[in-house]
């Protein structure tokens, strides 16, 4: 092999265990690729100050390759794991106030919907994010993608929704652009100014509000780069924005170029999979109430199910139907749905509780919060994995084996010694030094 002599940006050399998830260019794993992952041991990686892994291998291979090189860092990881940087599919992080007064609700046994309609949940949050300021929305969202960044999460997904007028939403979404500017994690933006009919409104007007304003806005903010957008969603739920609303704005969210992902099926059948399939959708999130139908149509579609341990856990619903999913072929990937009613930053957690709750494997949990969710998000050609080419994110474990971040229920804290995104470290965990 002819030896390499230039400079790079990081080395990351004598890892114990390089779990780089899959190593042939794949978007996607189904269940045997999931529980196949693609791991070195006693292997390097380097990363170009491009930000992109230029090689992933064995420890000695990288240092006959690379030899006469020189890198801006070294990090010796001699003993330790190294890992993709995770992906949190699904969030809701832009809010002002909490709901922790609602929790003692559920406990006692109120239902989602019937705090909803007692003037609780979403309706709430929003009351609370339009009196916010922009310079409070912004403060906030940055300091709870700090602690995502620091569970380990590098891409996330974060999505508008608590304003439902066209003024807060745009308001919501320009603190998103703000912080894809600002803040190290990567962010894929997410309008969803149909997360829930406005008060004083019918289903019928707010589907109006949405079409005719909020969207024709969007388009303008987006033009005029004060805004950036990735995907639409919409809940969609009954009593809310049932199946017709929902087709309506999400196909005008395509015609304007957006990803289709959305609330599906998560309190009623409501046959969004079958919807999300048909409309050629990247993602349908929830999903415990999904069809026979709607799995088997997702599956041909190639349409990821982001499923949310943290929901159902906190709502006591029943789980999501995981293992149907990979069985059928379903395109399986994981997210925190952090929001005021599910307060979790932790991907870590969320792999825990997919593991116990839904049974999935050790390694289906990775792959679904790695390349999978990259998938979902429409970024597996650059996050996901750690292949030549790829973005260099990853975290460093200080474990002997990968699987302590699951295995050890919130023990991420001491676990992750650095984050690492387009290989600068980010994060760098004095705890794990014993300081």
């Amino acid at each position: 092999m002819s030896k390499v002599s230039t400079d790079f940006r990081l080395l990351v050399q004598n890892a114990r265990q390089m779990v780089v998830v899959c190593n042939e260019g794949q978007r996607f794993l189904l269940k045997d690729g999931m529980q196949n992952l693609a791991v070195i041991e006693h292997a390097s990686l380097v990363i170009g100050h491009d930000g992109l892994v230029k090689a992933v291998g064995g420890a000695k291979e990288i240092d006959e390759q690379f030899n006469g090189s020189s890198f801006e860092k070294v990090l010796d990881v001699s003993g330790l794991c190294v890992i993709p940087g995770l992906v949190d599919a699904h969030t809701h992080p832009v809010w002002a106030g909490d709901r922790v007064h609602e929790f003692a609700m559920k406990l006692a046994g109120a239902t989602y919907m019937e705090v909803h309609k007692a003037g609780g949940g979403i309706h709430f949050t929003v009351e609370q994010t339009r009196r916010a300021s922009e310079g409070v929305l912004q403060g906030a969202l940055m300091g709870r993608l700090t602690r995502m960044l620091r569970a380990g999460t590098t891409l996330v997904e974060c999505k508008s929704g608590y304003g439902l007028d066209t003024h807060t939403e745009m308001t919501m979404l320009r603190t998103i652009h703000a912080a894809r500017h600002t803040h190290p994690i990567g962010i894929s933006a997410t309008y969803c100014g149909a997360h829930a009919v406005p008060r004083g409104k019918t289903q019928e007007e707010a589907l109006r509000g949405v079409l005719e304003e909020q969207l024709p806005q969007l388009q303008d903010c987006v033009s005029r780069g004060e805004v950036s957008v990735d995907n639409i969603d919409v809940f969609c739920e009954k009593g809310v924005f049932e199946l017709d609303a929902t087709r309506k704005i999400l196909s005008a969210g395509r015609s304007m170029g957006l990803n289709i992902n959305f609330h599906g099926d998560e309190l009623h059948p409501m046959k969004a999979a079958e919807l999300g399939a048909e409309l050629g959708a990247l993602a349908v999130s929830h999903l415990e109430e999904v069809s026979d139908e709607g799995i088997a149509a997702m599956a041909t579609a190639k349409t990821a199910a982001v499923l949310l341990p943290t929901t159902a856990y906190i709502l006591r619903l029943k789980q999501p139907r995981a293992q149907d999913m990979l069985d059928a072929g379903v395109i399986v990937a994981l997210g925190s749905d952090f929001n005021p009613n599910a307060y979790c930053c932790s991907m870590p957690l969320v792999m825990h509780l997919a593991c116990v709750n839904m049974r999935l494997s050790l390694n289906e949990a990775l792959a679904a919060a790695t390349i999978n969710a990259a998938y979902a998000l429409g970024a597996a050609h650059t996050h996901g994995s750690l292949e030549p080419g790829k973005q260099g994110d990853l975290i460093i474990i200080n474990s002997p084996r990968w699987e302590h971040l699951i295995y050890q229920l919130g023990g991420h804290q001491e676990l992750i010694k650095h984050v690492v995104i387009k290989g600068q470290v980010v994060y760098d965990n004095q705890d794990t030094l014993g300081l």
